[in-house]
């Protein structure tokens, strides 16, 4: 029996979808297609109902899969133990990742990544809203609250801090900032609070500044372009706005806040050797860069 079919097999009643499994895959939809009606004939069963909203195993399906399952684990320890192996890694991993995070640090670092492994390929979802894995968004999703239920694998990615900033030339023409009580006199640049995907990111209320806000925006980065334009002040984090010249923190020994990155993938996908090296990827450049993520300062 050809161990190619029932690989293809077991990422169909993991993903219920065509596009999914094939994207994880790397290979086009009709190639799983086929690849299951092949496997069908050969068992002589039928594996899976095919509907409107995807596809589901059958009786014979489900008994199939934990039998399957003992292959693909046997399959990954030999991975293991070649030490070439990685070097030959292909398919498809998508991550998504918050916006801020995905386009300043997380995507200058994938090309490294990817001409490591010229064979895979890496589906960046740099976005400002949570993915649902789920649903499979994502095989891997780094996000800011931690899920309290699911089937997935779950490690706290890193800490990092987020300051309050304006532009130099916006400070300039502006009344100063010496206390808290100062920052009333000033426009703010925030979120959209009805659209905004994690209550971690409201930050107005707590440092007591004005009502006035002037400009929001679902995106962390339009926000700061906003900023370095002089549309006003802003909650930033440190990765993003400290490497930026066109922009000051201000009163970083006070106000400051301090969230957390969480990263996790589907319980499922652990033992699939492209998506556990793009996990390794992502831990160790979290550990890499603490000094940018931390703005300097020892968290």
């Amino acid at each position: 029996m050809d161990w190619n079919n029932l690989r293809f097999f077991l990422e169909l009643s993991r993903a219920g979808r065509l596009t999914t499994a094939a994207r994880r895959l790397g290979v086009d939809h009709t190639t799983v297609s086929r690849r299951i009606q092949m496997l069908e004939k050969n068992l002589g069963v039928q594996l899976f109902m095919r509907e409107t909203s995807g596809y589901t195993l059958t009786e014979a399906g489900r008994s199939l899969v934990p039998q399957v399952e003992l292959m693909e684990s046997a399959s990954v320890e030999i991975e293991q133990a070649l030490p070439d192996t990685y070097d030959n890694l292909s398919g498809h991993v998508r991550i998504g990742v918050t916006e801020g995070y995905g386009t300043t640090l997380l995507a200058p670092k994938l090309t490294e990544f990817c001409q490591r492994y010229p064979h895979l390929h890496i589906d960046l979802l740099a976005l400002p809203r949570a993915l649902r894995l789920s649903r499979h968004e994502a095989d891997i999703a780094i996000t800011l609250e931690r899920p309290e239920r699911g089937p997935y694998i779950i490690t706290k990615l890193t800490d990092y801090v987020l300051q309050l900033y304006g532009s130099k030339a916006y400070l300039e023409q502006h009344h100063p900032i010496r206390q808290r009580a100062d920052l009333k006199k000033h426009r703010f640049v925030s979120y959209v609070d009805d659209l905004v995907f994690s209550k971690e990111l409201l930050f107005l209320d707590e440092i007591g500044g004005s009502d006035d806000v002037g400009l929001r925006s679902t995106s962390i980065l339009a926000q700061q372009e906003a900023v370095a334009s002089g549309a006003g002040l802003a909650i930033l984090p440190a990765f993003a706005a400290d490497p930026d010249p066109r922009l000051e923190a201000i009163m970083a020994d006070q106000i400051r806040f301090v969230r957390t990155f969480w990263m996790l993938m589907p319980v499922e996908l652990k033992n699939i050797a492209r998506v556990r090296v793009t996990w390794d990827f992502l831990r160790e450049l979290a550990n890499q860069s603490q000094d940018r993520l931390s703005g300097g300062v020892r968290l």
